[in-house]
C-alpha cells in the first residue's frame, strides 16, 4: 500500500506563498495521475489541482494563476506553489490519486493564512 506524507505547511500572511511537497512511497507513482485537495472544518475536501503521468495539469478556478503543481517522478513527489495566498486558502492540504483518491489518506499539512 502507498503512503502518503504531506509537508510544507505553515502560517503565513495573506499575499505570501508556501511550498507543499507530498512524499509517496512504493514505485508505482509515476504512472497515476495525482491531485492536490484541501479541507476546512464542516466542508467537503475539494480538489485544488491536477497533474497527469505526462505533467499536463489543471487547477480549480479558485486558485488559477496562483497555485503551480509539479511533480518529480524520480523522487516520488509532487508539489504545490502557492503563491499570493488569501485567507480562503486556509486548510489542510492533502494529496491523492486523482481522478479516483484510492490510496490512504496523509496526515495533511496545515496551511493558515491569517495577518
Amino acid at each position: 500500500q502507498v503512503q502518503l506524507v504531506e509537508s510544507g505547511g505553515d502560517l503565513v500572511q495573506p499575499g505570501g506563498s508556501l511550498r507543499l511537497s507530498c512524499a509517496a512511497s512504493g514505485s508505482i507513482f509515476s504512472i497515476y495521475a495525482m491531485g492536490w485537495y484541501r479541507q476546512t472544518p464542516g466542508k467537503q475536501r475539494e480538489l485544488v489541482a491536477t497533474i497527469t503521468s505526462g505533467g499536463n495539469t489543471n487547477y480549480a478556478d479558485t486558485v488559477k494563476g496562483r497555485f503551480t503543481i509539479s511533480r518529480d517522478n524520480a523522487k516520488n513527489t509532487v508539489y504545490l506553489q502557492m503563491n499570493s495566498l488569501k485567507s480562503e486558502d486556509t486548510a489542510v492540504y492533502y494529496c491523492n490519486r486523482y481522478p479516483y483518491p484510492g490510496w490512504s489518506w496523509g496526515q495533511g499539512t496545515q496551511v493558515t493564512v491569517s495577518s
